[in-house]
């Protein structure tokens, strides 16, 4: 049980553990795309990350009210019993475990895939082509083999990406900066603006490519039961360890306006960060710090697929979801939910093939409104979700002070509507078509929403 476990983490381990855990791949690619979608104005980039770092510091410091009063580790599904009930908490147990997981874990190994070939090709690969997509399924099997044969490995793995995926960051953000400075390359790409955009809309799509970035927040509140004073150190934690990743993640950014011009990083596409990184620390030091790119991605791909492997188990050790008394069935070898992962990784197969069906430019067009980005409108949809949560905070948490009963949550909820606000404008359209794969699986889900008895 989580309340037997030892109050051994401080205030500095719990901020460098929510650092940790949130940054990630995402940076890399979702920058490239924040600058295309304000047309290379650095000023709206810039705001961009700062409002979606703002929403997450909302969202993360409301969740920390329930974890300091729930000390269970199953973070969001718990807290979501606690506040709305069981079968609301069946319902985004089953989006974590058929769409958002899988999702996440399916475009963390589409995005190694593409960065593995910008490596070995210097230049413009088809980064949604039959090469990439199939070296993304094989990525996602050789990280279900390392999580299913070895969780040992799988966690030293996880523990050195961790550490791997701050240099590049660090490095850009320090000698990028410099290096623009010196060249005078910063203040021209803040000084010009390469495309003229709709400036609101051009923000929209800007915070809701940075939920992609700051996504793991809610991970981090799993490690209040093991964390001395945690009333007054998760909350610290989470705002803290918040502020830190957006620090870094706009010193990245402005690094990175200080390596090349924006026109010629809009203009390179996908190849635009190793390009950065090679004018900044050369030719072969730049792709020396690309591979740490890779390898950060494949960590974080890693960690993913950890919390796939076990979606159906999560449901099945409560006696809900398809089939329980399979899906909870623990190997005595490797101490893994072996059947629970196998179905994790089919789940992960397929949305990358939704994913590249439905970027076929001659097929996509069939598609309509269905040809939307798995990438992030699963994450984008975890926001939408936490709004009945905070409501009922409100009713529910009656011995809290002003701030923490109402002011708290409903800052929450505000932060979560500008999300949703900012998904339409982005992808418009396929939003609906999103919605309507939600709506389907989730009456899928309904099916086995009934707790059984086990024989």
């Amino acid at each position: 049980m989580a309340t037997t476990l030892k109050k051994k983490y401080g205030l500095m381990t719990a901020i460098s553990m929510v650092t940790g855990i949130v940054i990630g791949s995402g940076v890399f690619f979702k920058a490239e795309k924040i600058l295309t979608a304000t047309g290379g104005n650095l000023k709206i980039g810039i705001l961009s990350w700062l409002i979606g770092g703002i929403i997450m510091i909302a969202c993360a410091y409301a969740f920390s009210i329930l974890a300091t009063r729930i000390e269970k580790v199953n973070g969001l599904v718990d807290y979501a019993e606690a506040m709305v009930g069981k079968k609301y908490a069946y319902f985004i147990g089953w989006f974590m475990t058929v769409m958002y997981y899988p999702c996440l874990t399916m475009a963390l190994a589409w995005l190694s895939a593409r960065y593995t070939l910008v490596l070995i090709f210097h230049d413009a690969a088809d980064i949604t082509g039959g090469l990439c997509m199939t070296l993304a399924g094989l990525y996602l099997i050789l990280s279900f083999a390392i999580n299913l044969l070895s969780p040992i490995i799988a966690g030293k793995v996880q523990v050195s990406a961790t550490i791997i995926k701050l240099i590049p960051l660090v490095l850009m953000a320090i000698f990028g900066t410099v290096y623009g400075l010196t060249k005078g390359y910063t203040v021209e790409n803040f000084t010009t603006i390469v495309e003229q955009v709709n400036t609101g809309e051009a923000l929209f799509m800007a915070v809701c490519a940075t939920a992609f970035a700051y996504d793991g927040w809610i991970v981090a509140t799993t490690i209040n039961a093991e964390l001395k004073d945690a009333k007054r150190n998760l909350p610290r934690a989470l705002v803290f360890g918040s502020l830190i990743i957006i620090v870094i993640y706009i010193l990245y950014y402005v690094g990175l306006a200080g390596s090349i011009l924006n026109a010629e990083m809009m203009a390179s596409g996908q190849t635009g960060a190793k390009n950065a990184f090679a004018a900044v620390f050369g030719s072969i030091g730049g792709t020396g710090i690309f591979v740490f790119v890779i390898i950060s991605c494949f960590g974080t791909l890693n960690g993913c697929m950890l919390a796939c492997c076990r979606g159906i188990y999560s449901l099945a050790s409560r006696k809900k979801g398809p089939n329980p008394k399979t899906f909870m069935q623990v190997d005595s070898a490797t101490n893994m939910p072996s059947n629970s992962a196998a179905l994790g990784l089919l789940l992960c197969i397929g949305w990358l093939l939704f994913f590249y069906c439905s970027q076929l430019s001659d097929v996509s067009k069939g598609w309509g409104i269905f040809a939307f980005d798995p990438t992030e409108l699963p994450i984008v949809t975890s926001y939408l979700l936490y709004i009945p949560i905070f409501f009922m905070m409100m009713f529910k948490l009656k011995d809290l002070g002003f701030f923490k009963r109402f002011a708290a949550p409903f800052f929450a909820i505000c932060s979560c509507c500008f999300m949703m606000v900012a998904t339409v404008f982005s992808h418009k359209k396929h939003t609906l078509g999103f919605l309507i794969v939600l709506i389907i699986l989730s009456c899928l889900g309904m099916v086995w929403s009934k707790e059984k008895k086990l024989s």
